[in-house]
Order: structure tokens, then sequence, then C-alpha cells
């Protein structure tokens, strides 16, 4: 089994992943502290540019992403929620300190989404009404939505952080093709 490696360019990237958790937890625990939670955005929320593009709320999601599982059995929930992203994370984070294959910029996307997974499965662990969402964007009727479903800082790091590393992903791949190709 190879040894793991704690060299500086991966230890740095790790930074990014205690800030994300640290601003994740400090902006929900105000929210917590600062407005009522409501069922749906609607009803109590703080429009930040007075347009209605930008609201803040307090809501709370007891699923994943979308409300998805939102109605699996309750015996379910803290299997799928819970100690499957705690396994995945756990390999991510394996992975980020064994293999070689990450450059510098994917270290950084990999340590981005690590931060706002442990973010959520702190909620998942510590807040029983479920994890706590707050920033509603209006999306002008784009998949038929009016509004993007209510999320928080560490779901904005995940998506955010997993789009960037599949971009480096992909134009690494494609710079590796069309250097072998020119060889």
């Amino acid at each position: 089994m190879k040894k793991l490696k704690l060299k500086k360019e991966r230890l740095l990237p790790l930074t990014l992943t205690a800030f994300i958790v640290l601003l994740d937890q400090l902006t929900k625990a105000l929210i917590v502290k600062n407005m009522p939670i409501y069922e749906r955005p609607i009803y109590e929320h703080i429009d930040v540019f007075n347009n209605g593009f930008l609201w803040i709320c307090h809501v709370r999601n007891k699923a994943i992403a979308f409300s998805l599982g939102n109605n699996l059995p309750e015996f379910l929930k803290p299997i799928l929620f819970i100690i499957v992203p705690i396994l995945v994370l756990a390999f991510l984070a394996w992975y980020y300190f064994s293999s070689d294959e990450f450059t510098k910029l994917q270290r950084w996307a990999v340590a981005g989404i690590i931060g706002g997974g442990v973010g959520n499965i702190i909620d998942r662990i510590f807040r029983p009404d479920g994890v706590v969402d707050f920033i509603s964007v209006n999306i002008y009727g784009l998949f038929g939505w009016p509004r993007w479903p209510t999320f928080n800082v560490a779901d904005s790091s995940v998506v955010i952080c997993c789009i960037f590393l599949f971009v480096t992903i992909v134009f690494a791949k494609k710079n590796k093709t069309e250097e072998a190709s020119n060889e």
C-alpha cells in the first residue's frame, strides 16, 4: 500500500476546506439565530437587491440536493444521507493524499468539494430539523421553476468545485491527447 504523502502542495489546499466549513457553519448559525424556519421561502425572506433576484430565507432540507429522498423511509435516511457521504468523503480524502494524478488546481477543487461535503454532514448529524438552506435565486422560469431550489455555502462549494474539477480533467485529457498526437 502506498504511503500517504503530506507535502505542502497537498496540505495547502486544505485551508480552503477549513475556510468553507467555517464560512458555511457561520452563515448557517446566523440564519438559525436571526430568521424563523419556513416551509417555503416565499413567506419570509429578505430581498437582497429589492428586485426579487436574490433572497435570503431560512428553510430546512432533510434530504439531499433538490430535496431528493425526502420521502424515503426514516431508517434509510441516516444510511444514505450521513454514512454513505462520509464514506465517499473519506475515499476522496484518501485518494487526494495517495494519488499523484491531481494537478495543483484540481487539488484545490477537491478540497472545496470536501469542505462543502463536511459542512452539510455536520448539519445532518447535529441539526435534527435538517440542513440549513438560505440562498434562493430567481431563475426566471428556467426548467419550469420560478426559483432555483434553496441552497447554502456548502452546496455552492460542492457544485462550483465539481464543475471546476470536471473542466480541468476534460482539458487535461484533451491536452494529453494533443501532445500524444504531436509526437
